[in-house]
């Protein structure tokens, strides 16, 4: 307890259940901050909680804002701030369309960050903005689509890699909605007619959010895109990836490699920069040094050097590899392999001693190195250079509360190749879904396809053997397919058989 605070009642932590929105309503967010000060309702008493530097007249400030008698008690201030962002957090409701007057008004100068949780006296349209992004944030969005079309302005949230639409505000209000985003992520206000792409940045109580903003002329106005990137995303571990156990002790036993290319592919949006991070995470980044190449940068990682690339100032991927082979790596992380330079420099580094993380666009394991080839990497050195490839997807969980049991069909059975698994139970969404999930399904999990580069597998990949051979060498070896991970995962009630179709389809030979 402190010294200025004589007698005042102490907290140790403050108890989500006695965060009131009703009872802060009338306070701004900024004034709390900046007095380290909220107020709290325990068991119907209201409470006013200080840090121990909180002066006594922020405590008679708040009482007399708040028209009431109440109770005076100090707690860390890291507590207090924490219990601030979380309160106000919750105040912040779905967004609400702006009345026409007003709406024309110019928006504000981007400040350096924005906190939406302020909903400061800004024009109504900053208003929206913010309340748009709040509400992604909350429901766990990864991008916003603002689309304009002859009669109608619409919002959609990508949710776990779904898009859902929302209340859309009224069409009148597209040319303020898209200057306000336009001043936020600093583009042309002026440039219609050509794409643009910038950044811009706010925050969440503590948190901050990078929003890569791409605008592009449509037929009816021009087509806004948000990327929301948590800077401080929580990071996940390999063992919360959803990899089988097996092939979890494999791909651990190939990061254990002291040189060497590991490869991770999939479509845009499947997860890979994720287990990437994940991979690195397994790393004595204390004693290695460790550095990446990303476009851009989505999480911020602990002893590690990160680089941005800026194509249109010359830093590519290629030309920043360059250099970072100059800073006496142990590790490096390439964002993804677009061109052969850039494959060519990672080839070449994983043959003198680096451990090299990439990513490739492609269906599955085997194509990685059809791709590679047809870049123009010989496969005399990729067959030196590889060590693994790992193909995944992400598809969506169950909701534990309301799935339902059904059998596999014989159909399903033959979609996932597996056609003894007809009429075994299994587990399927519940279409109308629950208070707790999006139509049946809550959170998202991976399904994975691991190709360890062994001796006969390098050897045939150095002869150029074709691609159904290369396959059919990794299921000798014990390679899984992504159909049969996920068919483990329909069988444990994990995901459903339309998820894993959905996401890694069919194979075609």
């Amino acid at each position: 307890m402190s010294e200025a605070l004589p007698g005042i009642p102490t907290l140790d932590l403050i108890d989500e259940e006695w965060l009131d929105p009703l009872l802060i309503e009338p306070v701004p967010v900024d004034w709390v901050r900046r007095h380290v000060v909220v107020p709290i309702r325990r068991e119907g008493q209201v409470l006013l909680v200080g840090s121990p530097q909180t002066a006594f007249q922020a405590y008679e400030d708040l009482a007399l804002l708040l028209g009431v008698e109440a109770e005076w008690m100090v707690a860390p201030a890291p507590e207090i701030q924490r219990a601030i962002d979380r309160c106000y957090f919750r105040r912040a409701g779905a967004p609400a369309p702006p009345q026409r007057d007003g709406t024309e008004a110019e928006a504000p100068p981007r400040r350096e960050t924005d906190d939406l949780l302020a909903g400061s006296a800004d024009a109504p349209v900053a208003q929206y903005v913010n309340l748009i992004l709040l509400e992604a944030v909350k429901r766990g969005a990864s991008d916003i689509h603002i689309e304009p079309f002859a009669h109608a302005l619409g919002v959609r949230y990508r949710i776990d890699g779904l898009l859902y639409s929302q209340p859309a505000p009224p069409r009148h209000l597209e040319g303020a909605l898209v200057a306000r985003l336009k001043v936020m992520a600093r583009l042309d206000l002026a440039e219609k007619r050509l794409p643009q792409d910038g950044v811009a940045r706010v925050r969440v109580g503590a948190r901050e959010i990078d929003v890569r903003v791409s605008s592009v002329p449509v037929a009816e106005g021009e087509r806004i895109v948000l990327r929301l990137l948590h800077r401080e995303s929580t990071r996940y571990s390999l063992n919360e990836l959803g990899m089988a156990p097996a092939m979890l002790a494999q791909f651990r036993g190939i990061l254990r490699e002291p040189h060497g290319i590991v490869l991770v592919t999939g479509p845009t949006g499947s997860g890979k920069t994720t287990t990437l991070y994940a991979a690195l995470g397994e790393l004595d980044t204390a004693h290695l040094n460790v550095l990446t190449i990303e476009d851009p940068i989505e999480y911020q990682l602990p002893n590690i050097g990160q680089i941005q690339v800026h194509p249109k100032i010359g830093l590519t991927f290629a030309r920043g590899l360059r250099h970072i082979l100059r800073q006496d790596p142990d590790v490096v992380l390439v964002g993804e392999t677009r061109d052969l330079e850039t494959a060519e420099i990672v080839v070449r580094a994983s043959l003198t001693g680096h451990l090299v993380f990439t990513t490739l666009h492609t269906n599955d394991a085997t194509g990685a190195v059809t791709r590679l080839v047809d870049m123009g990497i010989p496969p005399y050195l990729l067959a030196a250079a590889g060590r693994a490839v790992l193909a995944q997807r992400l598809v969506r969980c169950l909701c534990p509360n309301c799935r339902h049991e059904v059998a596999l069909s014989a159909d399903e059975a033959a979609w996932l190749e597996q056609p003894a698994l007809a009429g075994r139970s299994a587990w399927a969404a519940t279409p109308a879904g629950c208070s707790d999930c999006l139509g049946g399904y809550k959170g998202r999990t991976g399904i994975y396809e691991l190709l360890a580069v062994t001796p006969p597998m390098a050897e045939a990949i150095r002869t150029g053997v074709p691609t159904a051979e290369l396959r059919r060498l990794a299921t000798e070896a014990g390679s899984r397919t992504m159909l049969a991970d996920g068919a483990d995962k329909v069988l444990a009630g994990v995901t459903s058989v339309a998820e894993v179709l959905r996401s890694a389809g069919a194979r075609r030979e």
